[in-house]
């Protein structure tokens, strides 16, 4: 079983990032070949700073490998160094359907939130599929925001696959559902976009702050709150924390005598020591970036390998070759 997923560079990583993607993806070098790339193309769609884009990539990777990634199970690489990649995004594009794109969710919702667009964001789920496709994955682990774009390269690769031949693989979805739509601070999905998000390696005076100051009811600490398991801190708490101690706590609430104030405080407590082994090897790793940059190198090496070949099988498939 070949794995592929893919986290943009396009800001600090958050526990939306880390639950709804990053976390699923560790657990999966353990199933199957697992690769692993940072989306330095697709950020170039909302992020226009080139410093900005190479620092983010380099804490990706820091980040991925900070939280238990093993290059030794794992092909992780920067997009852009396959050019294989956007080569196959035009071969995939005279396929495409106008209105598949269109009816895309993402670039709605977008659109609809007023964020400025582009072509690259409109043909943003074309470059996934090219990235899906390019290794032969069978399995994309993906947060409930990219189901959509993971049918799309089922379609896409089906469009191909009638037209030219048997030619791709065509991969499936995977998502965690108690955990694909991680909500940030305000309620929302949690997003860099919407700026509510949790860092996962943010300054611990900062972070505290952030999270002392989301917003509750004004329901008194002695009020029964029956829909306790609506609670935006609840909710979070239950990622970071065991499962007993997020019950115990929704249980509190439900039943009257827990303040929201001691709420909060829980659920810095709980993140802060959930991430804490990852901080220190996260340390480690800053301090020998050749080695980290060694990792990146490698991977790029082993994922072109597959690239040439399916790039080689696609061209002679529609005639380029």
């Amino acid at each position: 079983m070949r794995i592929l997923s893919g986290i943009q560079p396009s800001g600090t990583l958050h526990l939306g990032n880390y639950f709804g993607m990053m976390k699923p993806a560790i657990e999966l070098q353990e199933k199957g070949q697992a690769f692993y790339f940072i989306a330095d193309f697709h950020s170039m769609t909302s992020l226009f700073d080139p410093a900005e884009r190479r620092q983010n990539s380099l804490n990706v990777a820091l980040d991925f490998l900070a939280c238990g990634l093993d290059p030794r199970k794992t092909v992780l690489f920067r997009q852009s160094d396959i050019p294989e990649v956007p080569e196959l995004t035009w071969i995939l594009g005279t396929v495409t359907p106008m209105g598949l794109l269109e009816r895309c969710h993402s670039y709605k919702d977008k659109v609809a939130k007023g964020i400025v667009f582009n072509f690259g964001l409109f043909a943003y789920p074309v470059l996934m599929a090219a990235d899906i496709l390019m290794y032969d994955s069978n399995v994309v682990p993906v947060g409930q925001d990219q189901k959509q774009h993971v049918e799309v390269t089922r379609d896409i690769a089906i469009k191909f696959n009638e037209q030219y031949g048997q030619t791709f693989v065509i991969p499936e979805p995977q998502i965690q559902e108690s955990v694909a739509k991680v909500p940030g601070i305000d309620g929302e999905k949690m997003s860099k976009s919407y700026n509510n998000t949790i860092e996962l390696f943010g300054d611990e005076k900062a972070i505290r702050k952030k999270i002392m100051g989301i917003k509750m009811d004004s329901r008194t600490p002695q009020e029964p709150k029956p829909d306790a398991d609506q609670n935006l801190a609840i909710r979070l708490l239950k990622l970071v924390a065991p499962a007993e101690v997020g019950k115990d706590y929704e249980d509190r609430l439900r039943s009257g005598g827990l303040g929201y104030g001691d709420l909060k405080k829980a659920l810095f407590e709980h993140y802060w020591n959930h991430f804490a082994e990852a901080r220190t090897k996260r340390a480690e790793l800053a301090a020998n970036l050749d080695h980290v940059n060694k990792i990146l190198a490698d991977g790029a090496t082993q994922a072109r390998e597959v690239a040439a070949q399916v790039l080689d099988r696609a061209k002679r498939a529609c005639g380029l070759k």
